[in-house]
């Protein structure tokens, strides 16, 4: 599979594996940020990329920024669609209730996961097939 990426600013950097068989590629940030408790910033990697016909890029979290400071990504994953060209940028939140955390220009913020999807045809039926499940959710299993 081949992942076109175009730099949109000179001084953003391309995704990169810390890892060879790493899913996930590290984004980037292109500029600073600084987020207080409860904030959120919208913070920009400086690329573009085009994805394979029927692929989806999904936007995750680094665990180890989630882990030491409380980072999430806001709405992960963040879907990126494959007709989208405009520039991927990142909705962080900080969820510590104390610290403060700055992003600086050249850090890893998140991570891009490229995944193949099905787009099923949609058949509108009058019942759904019976499942041992039904309609159990939201913490039906237990604990």
């Amino acid at each position: 599979m081949r992942l076109a990426i175009r730099r949109l600013r000179d001084d953003a950097r391309l995704p990169t594996r810390a890892h060879d068989d790493d899913a996930g590629l590290d984004l980037y940030a292109v500029d600073g940020a600084t987020l207080r408790p409860g904030e959120r910033a919208m913070v920009p990697t400086g690329i573009a990329i085009e994805l394979p016909e029927r692929h989806a890029g999904l936007v995750v979290p680094r665990s180890g920024l989630a882990a030491r400071h409380g980072i999430a990504v806001v709405n992960a994953p963040g879907l990126i669609d494959a007709g989208y060209r405009g520039e991927v940028k990142v909705l962080l939140l900080n969820t510590d209730r104390e610290a403060t955390f700055t992003v600086e220009p050249g850090d890893r913020i998140a991570q891009l996961v490229v995944t193949r999807v099905e787009t099923p045809d949609l058949v509108e039926v009058d019942a759904l097939a019976e499942s041992r499940r039904a309609d159990g959710g939201f913490g039906s299993s237990g604990r």
